[in-house]
């Protein structure tokens, strides 16, 4: 059940959009002035998955709260609902931040179409940060937020180094990486160690990686470098 921060000083208004959203299945938490938003943002930020923001409002005015919430987070989806038509208004309120901006008088069928559009992006958006922390090769998952490497199912225990060197080499998989390469890569430009570290490195991640004699991934370019493939004659 998504949370919805419903703030709207007008009372008739703010009644209806709260029984609406809850008819719809969102949990509300309504606020009737900009300070009482930024206040129940800040105890319920966690939880929060948009907000449905008036403009004008007593105390602190939409824009200003728009402004406030944006320094803390750019995901989470903001409507701005305004009497205000004019074009610069709406400029005004998209360039500070707002997601959508919906015009004063509204029929509530589109306020529940823009409100599941910005969520539904917004989980886009989760959606492709989560894919982007993990990475799978042959049967090898590799996740950069856990640091959990598994092959066929079973964990794999690797050290930092090894880590960061097995997910460069997943990375860029099918790519040749030279020495140098991987030093920059792995170790870091200013890195002052033997040159042989990065063959002592792929040796050891060679063995772990093997466990029941399993295919080998990490490949040899004699005089170039080292590729993660899943054959030799690939």
């Amino acid at each position: 059940m998504e949370t919805i921060l419903l703030v709207e000083d007008e009372e008739a208004l703010q009644y209806f959009l709260r029984q609406e959203l809850t008819f719809e299945g969102y949990k509300v938490i309504s606020a009737y002035d900009g300070q009482e938003a930024l206040a129940l943002y800040q105890v319920h930020q966690g939880e929060i998955g948009a907000i449905i923001l008036d403009w004008m409002l007593p105390k602190k005015d939409g824009i200003t709260v728009l402004k406030e919430i944006r320094q803390t987070t750019q995901l989470l989806p903001i409507l701005l609902m305004t009497a205000r038509t004019e074009l610069d208004d709406k400029v005004l309120g998209l360039n500070k931040g707002a997601d959508d901006y919906i015009t004063k008088p509204f029929k509530i069928e589109e306020l529940l179409a823009r409100l599941h559009t910005a969520l539904r992006r917004l989980a886009n958006i989760q959606q492709n940060q989560v894919e982007k922390t993990i990475y799978q090769f042959a049967d090898i998952t590799l996740n950069t937020s856990t640091h959990r490497v598994e092959r066929a199912g079973q964990k794999i225990n690797l050290t930092r180094r090894e880590f960061d060197l097995l997910a460069t080499l997943m990375k860029h998989s099918g790519q040749v990486l030279s020495r140098d390469e991987l030093f920059d890569l792995v170790w870091g430009v200013d890195f002052a160690g033997q040159y042989n570290t990065v063959d002592v490195y792929i040796r050891h991640l060679r063995q772990k990686l093997a466990l029941d004699k399993q295919a080998e991934l990490i490949w040899t370019e004699r005089g170039v470098g080292y590729v993660l493939r899943e054959d030799e004659t690939n």
